[in-house]
């Protein structure tokens, strides 16, 4: 049996590990929650493959063979 000395401390820890598993329990709950979105946006959301990756632009190149670029030469200067 607890005394009316050790009682109010014993109440008040057992309070505290209710309070701890309340949150705990809260987090849980809330992590669970997240989880089950997440993964109804995934499968809401249609599979469509990545884009294809293009290839890098080579700048000197095109310019070399540009059609419409005349060359020094040819404007006789």
């Amino acid at each position: 049996m607890l005394g009316p000395e050790k009682l109010p401390r014993v109440v008040g820890e057992i309070g505290r590990w209710v309070g701890r598993a309340r949150v705990m329990a809260r987090q849980f709950r809330e992590q669970l929650e997240e989880e089950v979105r997440l993964e109804e946006s995934r499968k809401s959301r249609p599979a469509s493959p990545p884009p294809a990756p293009t290839p890098p632009a080579t700048p000197a190149a095109d310019y070399e063979h540009d059609p419409n670029r005349s060359s020094e030469n040819e404007r006789g200067t």
